[in-house]
């Protein structure tokens, strides 16, 4: 039985208008039981009682078996019948559940008021394989059926082919994280703008800009007006001309010859605004990407400066990023992530997992080639995963990439919601 994205698939691959295979019919209609199907009734025809629940019937005697949701918890009821007539709550009733993956849960049954109710809730979704055991009058039966909702099957290789992926759900942190924007500047007390001593002639040059120069390296000889002699004008420390404003013959004077920085290590100042400035503090972590090319680095935030920034009027912290490798400039822009918080979780998934179904928020987990929508109880999250707080396991496998296709297929194929 092809699946509607199955359909779908192969019809955008034919270049056909439509799908002529049938999905999967809704949970109710499509089930049914030994009775039914030894009387040679049709799948779609499963019987229903007075109470709109599924007619399970042998020799004359019938159960009534529904799941009551209006106002409460859900939870299994069920009537009797002999002969078409009702029968007061009694005997033994048991119903097994099978859900996809496996897992099993046992309801028993006792009498309240004119019906016998199980003993614990049915948890969403109400999609599983039936068994049920009975004993009337010292009669005993058994009826398996299907019931399914919120489920369809998917070959693997349609389901590759149409890029859907699944992970593992799993532990993991929730992340406070607030994206900011700064610039790379030079480390304050390794940025020198190098100016002549005494006034005169510029008599040699001996570096360019981009040269990377040693400390008490000679970059210029000046003859001083003063005395007439030659004297060398060298660099504090060892770094990288930045610049160069002086060439044989100038008259050297106030304005600086060279600038030259240490760019080993460098500064990047990143601007805070509003909330934002009382939240990060030094200390936290961060992560560095420049704009051009999403180059990154990690560093943790060094300062939060105590002035504010006069012309965008933020708050500046500054974080320092190692250059050995000569991979950032300053002047270069960048936005930079700072963690505030990491919260472990038990559970958590991506976001791109979630989707909206029914009335819930829904995952699809993946068993074999059938997925399943799974209700979710969901606690904090982050820019990118989830906190699961009920609704799935560690190690279900779930749809991360193109749920939304799982979704479309389910509602097309009418697997709904229906006891």
């Amino acid at each position: 039985m092809k699946s509607a994205l199955s359909c779908f698939i192969a019809a955008a691959a034919l270049l056909l208008g439509g799908c002529t295979g049938r999905g999967d019919a809704p949970a109710e209609t499509h089930a049914h039981d030994e009775a039914a199907a030894g009387a040679g009734h049709d799948a779609d025809e499963a019987a229903r009682g007075a109470h709109g629940g599924r007619l399970l019937q042998r020799d004359g005697y019938a159960i009534e078996l529904a799941i009551a949701e209006a106002g409460t918890p859900p939870r299994f009821q069920a009537w009797l019948y002999r002969d078409g007539k009702p029968l007061p709550p009694q005997g033994q009733l048991r119903v097994t559940l099978q859900r996809l993956g496996g897992r099993s849960e046992t309801h028993e049954f006792s009498a309240r008021g004119d019906a016998l109710v199980g003993s614990a809730e049915v948890a969403e979704p109400h999609s599983f394989d039936v068994r049920v055991d009975a004993t009337v009058d010292g009669r005993t039966w058994r009826w398996d059926y299907p019931s399914y909702e919120g489920r369809t099957q998917i070959p693997a290789a349609i389901a590759q082919e149409a890029g859907i992926a699944t992970a593992a759900a799993a532990a993991g942190a929730i992340r406070d994280e607030h994206e900011v924007q700064g610039l790379v500047t030079p480390v304050e007390g390794r940025h020198a703008r190098i100016v002549a001593r005494f006034a005169g002639p510029v008599r040699e040059v001996r570096a360019s800009v981009g040269d990377a120069v040693r400390a008490g390296q000679v970059l210029a000889v000046i003859e001083s007006n003063v005395s007439l002699s030659n004297y060398s004008v060298t660099a504090p420390f060892a770094g990288t001309v930045l610049s160069r404003n002086a060439t044989v013959g100038d008259l050297a004077g106030e304005s600086p010859l060279f600038e030259i920085a240490d760019l080993s290590r460098l500064w990047v100042d990143l601007h805070l605004f509003g909330a934002d400035a009382g939240h990060i503090t030094p200390g936290l972590p961060v992560e560095v990407m420049r704009l051009t090319d999403d180059a990154r680095a990690t560093t943790v935030l060094d300062r939060v400066l105590p002035g504010t920034a006069t012309a965008s009027q933020s708050t500046v912290a500054r974080a320092r990023i190692d250059n050995a490798d000569g991979r950032w400039r300053p002047g270069a822009a960048v936005r930079a992530r700072v963690t505030v918080s990491v919260e472990p979780v038990a559970l958590l998934v991506p976001l791109a997992a979630l989707q909206k179904f029914r009335d819930w928020d829904a995952a699809f987990v993946r068993v074999g080639e059938t997925y399943e929508a799974r209700p979710l109880k969901l606690g904090r999250r982050d820019a990118v995963n989830v906190e699961v707080l009920q609704g799935l396991e560690a190690g279900d496998e779930v749809v991360v990439e193109q749920s939304y296709l799982i979704k479309a297929d389910i509602e097309k194929s009418g697997a709904g919601h229906d006891h």
